[in-house]
């Protein structure tokens, strides 16, 4: 009796379908649903980011000034006479030159200033360091109009103005800050042992910072590359000032000559827009490789 009983239940047991193990997500791991979200919010977020461009490349193919008032009739008369016309009858290649030698030079004495002042304060431990990062910030706090009539004034004084290394100059003041500041925080995550390590191979301090460190900080340089290349690019208020020649022109003034009191020619000013935008994109994909890395690196101290 005892043993049919045992039995039936080692074969009720055995028959009963095991209860279904539920899947157990990962740290960090989204559900269908937040998944589902996050990408749909990241192509609105990519489409409203793309939308100016776009609209811009849009509007440059309209062959009329005021096109842009009336945007639907730009399908139908679609042209590149635009492209021509910039390319061919204004100083385009003038402007470029110009916005390259000055982002350029802006890009390169910034970026050897700011990596050998945060090197510096990074590794070496002077009277006043941490002041003198506090001082570099403070710099940045006054606006460009307050600047502006000092720095003329100087510039006058030792006859650069109208020339590039006098607008690089005016540039690195606004670039050099913010990328030693940057520089810094990433040249505290490289251990100090690779210091110690040089100096026991018989280099000496630049020898160990040129030959050790800078490789280790590529990163953090095309960050700060950059950073100081679009500053230069891009700024009109210094560039309209201190250049005066038309031929020494940055893209950025060069713009202003298409907008006059009497007069705006919007679809010029459209195609010479999206070719100031290809040099940047250029140098953007040199330096992309480390851009992000370099991003994200400077926040903690590894």
């Amino acid at each position: 009796m005892s043993t049919s009983t045992v039995e039936t239940s080692a074969t009720v047991s055995e028959a009963a379908p095991a209860p279904a193990s539920r899947r157990i997500r990962r740290r960090g791991e989204q559900s269908l649903a937040g998944s589902l979200v996050s990408h749909g919010i990241l192509i609105v977020a990519s489409l409203i980011a793309l939308f100016p461009i776009v609209w811009l490349v849009f509007l440059s193919l309209g062959p009329d000034k005021d096109d842009y008032l009336h945007p639907g009739g730009i399908w139908k008369k679609m042209t590149f006479d635009n492209y021509s016309f910039v390319l061919q009858h204004t100083e385009f290649f003038s402007w470029l030159k110009s916005s390259l030698i000055v982002s350029l030079g802006t890009t390169v004495i910034g970026v050897t200033i700011a990596a050998t002042t945060g090197y510096a304060v990074s590794r070496m431990r002077f009277p006043g360091y941490r002041k003198f990062m506090w001082v570099l910030l403070v710099t940045q706090m006054f606006p460009v109009a307050v600047l502006m009539v000092p720095m003329y004034q100087m510039l006058s004084d030792l006859q650069l103005i109208d020339s590039y290394l006098g607008l690089v100059l005016v540039y690195c003041t606004t670039a050099v800050p913010y990328c030693a500041w940057l520089l810094k925080g990433y040249f505290d995550t490289i251990p100090f042992e690779i210091d110690e390590a040089g100096r026991v191979d018989g280099l000496t301090p630049f020898g160990t910072f040129a030959r050790l460190i800078l490789p280790l900080a590529k990163p953090g340089l095309a960050v700060a590359a950059f950073y100081s290349f679009l500053t230069a690019f891009g700024e009109v208020a210094f560039a309209s000032t201190f250049m005066l020649s038309d031929t020494k022109y940055t893209f950025a003034v060069g713009l202003q000559s298409f907008v006059s009191e009497h007069d705006a020619q919007r679809n010029l000013m459209a195609a010479t827009a999206v070719l100031i935008a290809i040099p940047v994109s250029v140098f953007f994909y040199l330096v992309q490789k480390n851009l992000v890395t370099g991003l994200t690196a400077g926040g903690t101290k590894g």
